[in-house]
């Protein structure tokens, strides 16, 4: 995993934009690269919250001896709900192209003081192995 802070790097373009850039073309180690969001991010963060939900009643649960670890990760109740957005977000993560790589990234805009300003982008690298890179 890279650990050093990587630098700010050029967008050249931003082709789709929803509460922040989700496609176009940026310097990645200096040369150019397509990026973009993989998936739906609304779509997604919305069923990511429904299966955290699911979670945090079955913690409950567990916590308070009215389940056990047999059930985890989710109550009898949530179960269906909780395989159907497993099961859509794996179909989703497969049916994406193998890019070269993954990395997260942060925006900002430049710190030049002309009038000419544009986006930065900074990017972190994320290995697909390292489960502290992906939270649930």
């Amino acid at each position: 995993m890279d650990t050093v802070r990587r630098p700010f790097e050029r967008v050249f373009t931003m082709t789709d934009y929803y509460d922040g850039p989700r496609r176009g073309i940026a310097n990645f180690d200096g040369r150019p690269h397509a990026y973009g969001s993989p998936f739906n991010h609304w779509e997604e963060q919305y069923a990511d919250l429904q299966d955290w939900e699911i979670w945090l009643r079955w913690e409950a649960a567990f916590h308070a001896g009215t389940a056990t670890v047999d059930s985890h990760p989710a109550l009898p109740s949530d179960r269906a709900r909780h395989d159907e957005i497993a099961a859509r977000l794996a179909s989703r993560l497969a049916a994406l192209p193998g890019p070269a790589f993954r990395a997260r990234a942060a925006f900002r805009r430049s710190p030049e003081t002309s009038t000419q300003r544009w986006l930065e982008v900074q990017w972190t690298p994320v290995d697909p192995e390292d489960t502290e890179s992906h939270p649930r």
